[in-house]
């Protein structure tokens, strides 16, 4: 009789909130048009790194410079060549991964693996070419996205974070901590805060930083570099700026699987998603 009874209470339909739309079509193809362009912006911008695998600070670089913050280099050694990476002149063996990588018969002495670059194989001008591309690409649908979101409102009441949308930060952190999810109609503190730091100030300095390094953009507009402290300075704030990015994504890829992957990837496409029980309904909600 007991059993029965579990049975019966494991068969009672858990109570559902209403499903809203959620995300607008502007939204959506924007969304899905930057992964593809941070994919191959990405994997092309570690082809261009591995031209020159060292960060520096200033205008000056160059192998014979030791102003490097960051430099991957193959090494011979008593055993035979080794990958090395010197963070702030703090040397890391990084055979395999860094500086060092591949079989044995055929090692590349690059700084980043062939597998994380595109193309493959060291192809710089293919890999500026494919950059640049996904580059205006990436700057276009932003511009997109902007006028979009300002008409529509989706900027104003979902990106830029208000008074109480900072209060409620601690509060969020605590429910993030728990593994506590809300699913509302809006986005939650957290997800305020961190797309407004993504859409204004990571977004905007990986595009000036980018132009700061173009020789054209350089002659037209000179400033660009000085406000970066040289076209250095640019390449390293460029390079950190994409690492940043790699960050959100990561973290934000581990939100969609723990907070309901298929609830959040049907808002990602369809634009419905699913509130969490007790949210208002509203006119349009299923």
């Amino acid at each position: 009789m007991s059993a029965e009874i579990d049975r019966q209470d494991f068969a009672v339909e858990r109570p559902k909130g209403p499903l809203v739309y959620r995300q607008s079509v502007w939204t959506r193809v924007t969304h899905w048009v930057w992964v593809v362009c941070l994919f191959f912006l990405l994997f092309s911008g570690l082809q261009i790194f591995n031209a020159h695998p060292a960060l520096y600070i200033g205008q000056e670089s160059g192998f014979e410079y030791d102003n490097a913050i960051l430099r991957m280099q193959a090494f011979n050694t008593p055993e035979g060549l080794r990958g090395r990476t010197a963070v702030f002149g703090q040397t890391f063996d990084t055979t395999g991964v860094f500086g060092l990588s591949g079989p044995a018969e055929r090692p590349n002495l690059q700084g980043f693996p062939s597998q994380l670059t595109i193309p493959s194989y060291r192809d710089l001008a293919t890999g500026r070419v494919v950059h640049f591309f996904f580059a205006w690409v990436f700057v276009a649908t932003l511009f997109v996205w902007f006028l979009a979101s300002f008409v529509n409102g989706h900027l104003k009441r979902d990106i830029v974070p208000r008074g109480e949308d900072l209060r409620g930060v601690p509060a969020d952190i605590g429910a993030h901590a728990r593994l506590r999810f809300r699913h509302g109609r809006t986005y939650n503190p957290l997800q305020k805060l961190s797309y407004f730091v993504v859409f204004f100030v990571l977004f905007p300095l990986i595009i000036l930083t980018g132009l700061a390094m173009s020789p054209g953009i350089n002659a037209a507009w000179p400033w660009i570099i000085d406000i970066f402290g040289g076209r250095q300075t640019a390449r390293t704030i460029h390079f950190v700026t994409m690492a940043l990015l790699v960050l959100f994504f990561v973290v934000h890829l581990i939100m969609v699987i723990m907070a309901g992957p298929i609830n959040e990837m049907r808002s990602m496409i369809t634009g419905w998603y699913r509130t969490s029980p007790g949210t208002p309904s509203r006119k349009g909600d299923r």
